[in-house]
């Protein structure tokens, strides 16, 4: 890992943060290396007898290693490279395709650092979800709750990791009312393949509550949930021939080309199949 400091700005610095977020520092996770940041390292490094200079070198780096190995192991909820050969075996795909979909999706993370599913909330499915149950969304709606409940797509109000469950939380307390937490719930996409709540019924789960618990387990349950989503949905001989048009816009929607998920996956693939 290259050394950073106060200023700095990479990808590196963001895993920093995470590392620093598991050992108790509550920072903001970012690419940034923030005066935040600054704080916590150095803390971390008087507490671990290191020269407390806010320089993450090669001896602050092997400490943090070491000790959030030993965190991980004692919350393991990841998915390991067995569980993607079995599954890939068990649905005749190529691992490599299994991987794409898993890195796009997702970043090849389920959960976040605080143990909890990584979601992303659509407050345009909310306005549908609540009209399925008989609500009326136009009624609900207001200048206060404009950034989770709203008629059309939008990327405005994606806020990405924890605060998605602010979101979240938010549109449940809209109002006191099993229907409004249950369209809520089913208008997130959860774990490492995030897969909609509302699709709960049609892959066998009793209820939306009962997907987002299992959810809640392990990225096993999160590949099982993939696997039902793959059949249900008729993606598999598309995800066989590696045709990434149409398993994007099965998987996304008609609106896929817009993040250019296609062509994502066809990178992504390209990189594991030639790993």
């Amino acid at each position: 890992m290259k050394t950073l400091k106060y200023y700095a700005q990479a990808p590196e610095v963001y895993t920093l943060c995470e590392m620093l977020f598991r050992q108790g520092y509550k920072i903001y996770i970012s690419t940034s290396f923030t005066l935040e940041v600054d704080k916590a390292v150095k803390d971390f490094q008087l507490k671990n007898q290191l020269v407390a200079d806010g320089v993450v070198g090669m001896k602050t780096w092997q400490v943090l290693f070491e000790k959030d190995c030993k965190i991980i192991k004692t919350n393991n909820l990841f998915l390991s490279e067995n569980d993607l050969k079995e599954f890939a075996k068990e649905f005749g795909l190529e691992l490599a395709a299994v991987k794409a979909i898993n890195e796009v999706e997702s970043s090849g993370k389920g959960f976040l650092i605080n143990g909890k599913p990584k979601i992303l909330f659509e407050g345009h499915i909310f306005w549908k979800e609540l009209a399925k149950r008989g609500l009326k969304p136009e009624q609900l709606s207001n200048s206060s709750n404009s950034n989770v409940l709203y008629p059309s797509w939008t990327r405005s109000f994606y806020q990405g990791g924890e605060k998605e469950y602010d979101r979240l939380n938010e549109a449940i307390a809209i109002k006191p009312d099993a229907k409004v937490k249950e369209a809520a719930l089913a208008s997130a996409s959860w774990g490492s393949f995030q897969i909609m709540g509302f699709h709960a019924i049609s892959l066998g789960y009793s209820s939306v509550q009962e997907f987002v618990d299992k959810m809640y387990i392990h990225e096993r349950e999160h590949l099982r949930a993939f696997g039902r989503f793959l059949q249900v949905n008729g993606i598999l001989p598309y995800l066989k021939a590696k045709n990434w048009e149409k398993v994007a816009e099965k998987y996304n929607g008609g609106g896929f080309r817009i993040n250019k998920y296609d062509e994502k996956l066809a990178r992504a693939y390209k990189k594991y199949a030639l790993s």
